[in-house]
């Protein structure tokens, strides 16, 4: 098992910046492989935001392209999304899902989600 806990979020006006953190922890874990970012706004679908995997691999959602940063510190097993030039539009909840991490037996896979952090951006 994998517990994914965020932190970070709040509310900033348009134009301004958050940075939201993911910290994975577990009895056999050992550390993050992929972790995803995922937004979800009232009435709406859930959304993938932007995505890293080995460390370095990063993907990027159109609407946040340019302007939302993934980054991981494999030290202290945490995964950051650096978020720049809000938005109201951006104003959701956002998780964190990792599905594919290492453990002490090796290679792993889950579907593993976090709690959630709201997000709100005023105009």
């Amino acid at each position: 098992q994998v517990q994914l806990v965020e932190s970070g979020g709040g509310l900033v006006q348009a134009g301004g910046s958050l940075r939201l953190s993911c910290v994975a922890s577990g009895t056999f874990f050992r550390s993050i492989d992929t972790m995803d970012w995922y937004r979800q706004a009232p009435g709406k679908e859930r959304e993938l935001v932007a995505s890293v995997s080995s460390g370095t691999i990063t993907n990027y959602a159109d609407s946040v392209k340019g302007r939302f940063v993934i980054s991981m510190d494999s030290a202290k097993n945490t995964v950051y999304l650096q978020m720049n030039s809000l938005k109201p539009e951006d104003t959701a909840v956002y998780y964190c899902n990792t599905k594919v991490y290492r453990s002490r037996y090796g290679l792993r896979t889950g579907d593993f989600w976090g709690q959630g952090t709201q997000v709100t951006i005023s105009s």
